[in-house]
Formats: structure tokens, C-alpha cells, sequence
């Protein structure tokens, strides 16, 4: 695999270590970033897929690096990737394989992420008694089932429709992609009267502009249903629905959802990053000067690593809630500020919030 992306990417924060992984007898493929442990041991997600690439995982590690520091948290960044279908029957036998292959990259701490579960770090947590997002049953905060990274998501929804003058009753949301962190997001904003106009899947999209209701919708895709299989609205495509204007646009699938050249189809007064890097930095500054205000990833859905810590460090959930909104209002509160009275972009804001403390903490670490 190649790394010369590391000469536009590489910087004084990292990356620490890539690793590319390959065991032959279970064919397992992974890599792993640990980007920076300047705060603590590297905590970010082992996501499951066929195409993640270096580069990917590597913007995925520095991402967790920002939200680490922004959060608080006694943490460095770090991100993960086994290169494979998350449906195969195989699926166990690889997370155990691959925890075996990071037993001894002891600064790096798994969670859940796309295409992982909390199943999935009890398996690594029984090989090398190293993961976050357990189960409730071995001490766990159960993240998605509370919807920890939603209810951030909403948290920062709370104060930006304050500081941008959004009401939130009736605001016209689109959640694209529906998954665990879209679902949660959903059914907190419906909680503050919003209306939920659209969402999808990778399969298509179901629009109503009157709003969908949310918890017909969250039963109807049990099972790995469809969401256009619900009946609950207009059955559209994914190209459609980014066209759609609303209020508030929640991207919650992949990364780089929106580029450069397609970035003129988002109608819409706020965007709250649901999902890792769903934008490039090129396109959020063009969605910037078209009058769209965006709170970045490392901020908005900064809820699930919070939840993730917090489990790590022996807390109760209820703790969990308490940081969650203590350190997302006010991130999201510095954010805008820096965006509206300093003019910077939004990932930069959250780069220059995360710097000071991550600079500091370098300066007393002999060895970065």
C-alpha cells in the first residue's frame, strides 16, 4: 500500500505509527493509524469495510486526534480498519484475529464504528483486555443503544439554532444515512419539534416534507430493512435528497460525502457533521461563502468517543450525558464565534481550539 500521502499529511502532530496488517491464514487485512499520543493512549474506532484506504484511516486518526483535545479527554487519536464486508460469517474470526495483531500496539484503544459493534469489542476485549463500547453486561455504556453520538449531535443543534436564530420547532431536517448515529439524532430532534423531511440509506431515500414519523420509521427498518421499503413517504434517490432544502442538514454515512463538485446542491442554513470527515475542507469553505454554517465533525459528533472514555474511566452513563452536553455546547459556542467574528473556516476554528492544548501537551512529552 502506498503512503506518499504522507508528505501532504504528515505534520508536528503526527502521524506516531502506521501499521498494515496481513495474516494469511484468516486473510485478514487491516491498518491501523495512531496519530498522536500526546494526551494519553490513542482511543478511536475500528471501522469494517472492503474500501477503506490509508489515506482514509489515516484523516480518520487525525480527526479523533482534534475531537480527543477538544473533548477533554486523556487521549490521543488513533483510527483503525479491517478491510472487509461487515456481513461476512467470518466476522468474529476476524476482530479476534485483529485484536491478536494489536496486542502489542499497547497506545492504541479500539471502540465501535461503522461496520463494528459493541459485540465486536467484547471479542477483542476477551483477547487482549483492551477496547471501549462494551457491552452493558462486561461494564459497558451501551453508546448506540443510548444514542450518545445523537444526542451530541442535537446538544450542538441546541446552541447553534440559538446563536443562528433557528428556531428548532418545525425545523426541516435531512439525515442522510440512518444508521445507528442518524437514528439517535432523529429521535432527539424530533424530542425538540423538529421535523425529520428526509432520510436514506444506501439503497435510497423516503422524503415527506409534513415530516416522517420517526418512530414508525426506526421499527420499520429492523432487520436490515430499507428505508424506502417503510412506506412513510416519498420514495426518492440519494441524489435527490441532497438537493432538498432544509433547515438543518445532518451527513451521517461516509466520509466525503460532499466535495467540490457537488457541494452547490446542498440548500440549507446549518450543517452538523454526524459522520467522520463527510466533507472536504475545499467544500466546507465553499458551502462557508455561500452563507451555510457548519460545525465540524471533531465537534458535533465528538458524543460517542465522550460515552466511549467515559466507560473507559470506570463512570456511569449519567456521567456520560453530563460531559456530553458540558463540552459540546460550549465547543459549538467557541466555534461559531471563531467562524462568525474571526472569519475562519469551520475546520480550521476547530484546528486552531485544538492546537493550544495539544501543543502544550506535546512540549512535555520527551519523546514526541
Amino acid at each position: 500500500m502506498s503512503i506518499n500521502f504522507m508528505d501532504d499529511y504528515a505534520d508536528e502532530f503526527g502521524p506516531e505509527k502506521i501499521v498494515h496488517i496481513f495474516e494469511p491464514k484468516s486473510k485478514l487485512q487491516a491498518i491501523v493509524v495512531i496519530d498522536n499520543i500526546a494526551l494519553g493512549p490513542a482511543l478511536g474506532g475500528c471501522r469494517m469495510a472492503p474500501d477503506v484506504t490509508t489515506r482514509e484511516v489515516f484523516r480518520l486518526a487525525r480527526a479523533m486526534t482534534l475531537k480527543n483535545a477538544l473533548s477533554g479527554l486523556p487521549h490521543g487519536g488513533a483510527k483503525s480498519a479491517i478491510l472487509a464486508d461487515s456481513k461476512t460469517e467470518h466476522k468474529e474470526i476476524l476482530v479476534r484475529q485483529f485484536a491478536q495483531s494489536i496486542k502489542q500496539l499497547t497506545d492504541y484503544i479500539p471502540g465501535p464504528d461503522m461496520g463494528t459493534d459493541e459485540t465486536c469489542m467484547a471479542y477483542i476485549f476477551d483477547e487482549i483486555g483492551r477496547a471501549a463500547g462494551l457491552p452493558k453486561v462486561l461494564g459497558g455504556i451501551p453508546l448506540d443503544e443510548l444514542g450518545m453520538t445523537g444526542y451530541g449531535l442535537a446538544v450542538a443543534a441546541d446552541t447553534a439554532s440559538e446563536m443562528l436564530n433557528i428556531s428548532l420547532k418545525n425545523a426541516r431536517v435531512i439525515i442522510q444515512g440512518f444508521g445507528n448515529v442518524g437514528k439517535a439524532a432523529a429521535r432527539f430532534l424530533v424530542e425538540r419539534e423538529a421535523k425529520i423531511i428526509a432520510v436514506n440509506d444506501s439503497k435510497g431515500a423516503v422524503y415527506d416534507p409534513e415530516g416522517i414519523d420517526i418512530s414508525a420509521l426506526i421499527e420499520s427498518v429492523k432487520g436490515s430493512k430499507r428505508v424506502q421499503d417503510s412506506q412513510l413517504g416519498e420514495n426518492i434517490s440519494n441524489e435527490k435528497m441532497l438537493e432538498i432544502e432544509s433547515d438543518i442538514f445532518i451527513p451521517a454515512a461516509r466520509p466525503d460525502v460532499f466535495t467540490e463538485s457537488n457541494q452547490h446542491f446542498l440548500k440549507t442554513q446549518l450543517v452538523l457533521e454526524g459522520a467522520n470527515i463527510p466533507i472536504t475542507h475545499d467544500a466546507a469553505k465553499q458551502i462557508q461563502e455561500r452563507g451555510i454554517m457548519i460545525i465540524p465533525d471533531v465537534i458535533a459528533n465528538a458524543g460517542g468517543v465522550i460515552c466511549a472514555a467515559t466507560e473507559y474511566q470506570g463512570m456511569p452513563e449519567t456521567q456520560a450525558f453530563e460531559r456530553i452536553k458540558a463540552t459540546i455546547g460550549p465547543n459549538t459556542q467557541e466555534v461559531l464565534r471563531l467562524i462568525q467574528e474571526e472569519k475562519l473556516f469551520p475546520h480550521d476554528a476547530a484546528l486552531k481550539m485544538a492546537k493550544e492544548r495539544l501543543t502544550k501537551a506535546m512540549a512535555l512529552r520527551a519523546h514526541m
